[in-house]
């Protein structure tokens, strides 16, 4: 799905730039028998910031299905292929916020609300964040959970070890303002 068409005011503001060498993009799955925890090792966004102002701003991430990766041995394979991310056919996931607002559970600042496209299904998703705008930076910060059955990834696991619908996901942005205002 397309991006939403920019704001008005989104030529006022700032482009910062989302890369793996200043955020990351990591989950942590489980089942039965424990837990596993995975990363994103190629994605790319952009956040519009609007006068240093998280609710007027908006957050672009697309991520590279084919760049997970896991500690554990064959995992990362396994959660390319169609029983999971199937990445081959649904090689980009991507997030597009369509709403930020102050305030969020569990002490965050804000609230974040954006259509998140994996594995074919665009759906709405909110998760609390802790934002900050600085001279140096926008940083969020974000744990939260999504059901994966909702993006049509129903694996269930082995019978003796099946796999919770749960995902958390963890959000660890920190997009740097030094010479990336838009003109």
């Amino acid at each position: 799905t397309a991006p939403p068409a920019p704001r008005a005011n989104d030529a006022a503001g700032e482009r910062l730039h989302i890369t793996i060498g200043n955020s990351r993009i990591e989950f942590v799955g489980s089942k039965v028998t424990g837990s596993e925890g995975g990363r994103f090792e190629k994605f790319t966004g952009t956040v519009h910031l609007v006068e240093a102002r998280p609710e007027q701003s908006r957050v672009e991430i697309a991520i590279d299905m084919n760049s997970v990766a896991t500690d554990s041995n064959g995992l990362a394979e396994h959660l390319k292929n169609a029983d999971f991310f199937d990445a081959p056919k649904f090689p980009t996931a991507t997030f597009v916020s369509t709403d930020i607002k102050p305030g969020g559970e569990k002490g965050a600042t804000h609230t974040v609300t954006g259509n998140l496209d994996l594995h074919g299904v665009t759906k709405a998703v909110a998760f609390p964040a802790t934002i900050k705008v600085d001279a140096a930076a926008a940083t969020l910060d974000a744990e939260f959970a999504i059901n994966r059955k909702d993006f049509r990834i129903t694996y269930a696991g082995r019978t003796n070890d099946l796999i919770r619908d749960e995902v958390v996901i963890k959000l660890h942005v920190r997009a740097p303002r030094a010479a990336t205002k838009s003109n």
